[in-house]
């Protein structure tokens, strides 16, 4: 009674904590239910593949082939490889086909993640025969969400749009020709889905056609299914920033977390004794003044901090298009005089407490210099790193956040050491 009153999105929380047996008995409920399809395609990546675990591949491929196209598409994926082969097969022979067809388009693109049923209309249909076909849809028992009437001609190709409220506010007998906007947004199916995205919130679309390179009507893709494309690259980008693989989540075994994350902790832990050489290089001058070793975190802490702002500001602006590489040298400008400014506030404050620490004005004049220094530097890396890993067609994120501390850290140390060296015989 619980279960056929909680929506389909609010069950994989309560799925996470069940042992295998448990999940199976719920899975078998649902099929009572006739809610397993529904409730499974929406379960996130680590609960599906607990799930998955507990149900047969006969009932998994009967789940798989009632969903849409793309969300087939998605759930295949994300099975393990052992089982994937097996449970494709037992689809039904269209299912198969369309999972063939939707596989023939690059990964990330809008053919991954469209679906292909949508109302198509004649341009000479008039609105009440429009509303009937609509109705002959639906008593067939095909439940897709029309948000939007797409007219196309005798070959397939995209015409107009009509929103379903012009259609049934219309006179009955005015043509879908005369309703429809001409020449709609579109996207080809080999668009990366993350401009979908981009595109459909610019016009404030809840679908928008894929047609491919004739103009052609292949499908659409509906807003919920482009809030899904915002979440998974937010997800990556983030995890990418972290040296983080995106497949693991809060709940993922510990076996698979220590796997993704161990190789990323070596890269920093080799990049960490680079860090560690530049200090060597000064232990002459830490041995002759300790306290140097007390501000030395200070502002490698203040460039590493100012590095990362100005790594996320552009990051996020290549991701959501409102930085281009044409305009990449801008941008770093920006963010350089900005950490110029940071730097010599802070700086200056640094400076005081350096002054009232050590006793001594050179003292706060070097933590000054290094500070505004440093976090100059750290700004026009942080900013300069994702634009390059942009011109060389890399994800701006990819790494990014350990390229930039190290180099921050290893410019900062240099740069206080150093100044401190040169100032030695006063600061002894």
């Amino acid at each position: 009674r619980l279960i056929a009153r909680v929506h389909a999105a609010d069950l994989g929380p309560l799925l996470a904590n069940l042992t295998q047996d448990e999940t199976r008995t719920v899975v078998d409920l649902l099929f009572q239910q006739r809610r397993a399809a529904s409730t499974i395609s929406e379960l996130p990546p680590d609960i599906f593949r607990q799930v998955v675990e507990a149900v047969g591949d006969d009932r998994l491929a009967d789940v798989l082939g009632r969903l849409e196209v793309d969300d087939i598409v998605h759930l295949v994926a994300e099975l393990p490889e052992e089982r994937r082969t097996a449970v494709v097969g037992l689809l039904p022979e269209a299912r198969r086909a369309d999972l063939r067809k939707a596989e023939l388009y690059p990964e990330h693109s809008a053919g991954r993640v469209m679906t292909t049923d949508f109302v198509a209309l004649d341009a000479k249909m008039t609105a009440q025969e429009a509303i009937d076909h609509i109705r002959a849809r639906g008593s067939r028992g095909e439940t897709d969400a029309i948000l939007y009437l797409y007219v196309v001609d005798d070959e397939g190709l995209l015409q107009g749009v009509v929103p379903i409220r012009r259609l049934v506010t219309s006179a009955p007998d005015r043509p879908c020709g005369e309703l429809m906007i001409r020449e709609p947004v579109s996207v080809r199916a080999d668009t990366d889905q993350e401009e979908v995205a981009r595109i459909v919130a610019r016009y404030n679309l809840l679908a928008i056609p894929v047609v491919d390179a004739d103009g052609r009507m292949l499908g659409l893709i509906t807003v919920d299914d482009v809030i899904d494309v915002i979440q998974e690259e937010a997800t990556e980008d983030i995890y990418n920033l972290a040296g983080l693989d995106e497949e693991e989540r809060v709940f993922s075994p510990v076996g698979l977390s220590v796997r993704k994350r161990l190789p990323w902790m070596v890269v920093n832990l080799a990049t960490a004794f680079l860090a560690a050489s530049v200090v060597g290089l000064f232990r002459h001058t830490i041995e002759q003044v300790v306290t140097l070793a007390i501000f030395m975190p200070v502002v490698a802490g203040m460039a590493g901090n100012t590095g990362v702002q100005a790594l996320t500001v552009v990051a996020r602006g290549i991701a959501l298009g409102e930085t281009e590489l044409s305009r990449g040298l801008r941008a770093v400008g920006k963010q350089f005089l900005v950490c110029v400014a940071v730097g010599a506030v802070t700086g200056s404050l640094g400076a005081l407490v350096a002054y009232y620490w050590g006793g001594s004005p050179v003292f706060g004049l070097v933590v000054f210099v290094a500070m505004l220094l440093s976090m100059a530097v750290a700004g026009l890396a942080g900013a300069a790193v994702p634009l390059m890993l942009k011109a060389l067609n890399q994800d701006p994120a990819l790494g990014s956040g350990v390229l930039v501390t190290t180099f921050t850290d290893a410019v900062a140390f240099f740069t206080f050491l150093g100044i401190a060296t040169l100032f030695l015989e006063r600061l002894s």
